[in-house]
């Protein structure tokens, strides 16, 4: 098998219709439009969607969803991912040096999830009221 011999299976590609040319053509006269009407005339359509008057089903659905600005600059960490970082200090900049946060993130909240074992000061973070036990207990400590 050589490049310059390779084809599309039989039927795979198909020519396009040449409509309007005669009627030995086949699609002839009125080259496959039918009689009559918006859709036979030339520039004749209707905008997507329209469904001859009847409410659209675009409008008819309730409208779903919703997302907080807030939350594209908020992020939430574990316990767990606190107590594999080696400082002691942990800020939203050592969040985001080791990649547990991404760069536009500006809120960050400690989830209680796994455990602390050792003492860590939370600075510009909130912890929630289990990861705030958590981390007192690991004799740790929590600034503004």
């Amino acid at each position: 098998m050589n490049l310059n011999t390779l084809k599309p299976a039989l039927g795979e590609k198909t020519l396009r219709k040449r409509v309007g040319r005669g009627m030995g053509s086949g699609m002839g006269k009125t080259a496959g439009r039918g009689h009559k009407g918006q859709k036979s005339r030339s520039g004749g359509f209707t905008k997507i969607g329209f469904e001859g008057g009847q409410m659209p089903l675009q409008r008819r659905l309730p409208k779903v969803g919703f997302t907080s600005r807030v939350s594209l600059i908020t992020s939430q960490v574990t316990l767990s991912q606190l107590d594999k970082l080696s400082e002691k200090e942990i800020t939203i900049d050592v969040l985001k040096k080791h990649n547990l946060v991404t760069k536009n993130i500006s809120r960050v909240k400690v989830m209680l999830s796994g455990e602390i074992n050792r003492p860590i000061n939370l600075v510009g973070i909130k912890p929630t009221k289990g990861a705030k036990a958590a981390i007192e207990a690991a004799k740790g400590t929590i600034s503004e």
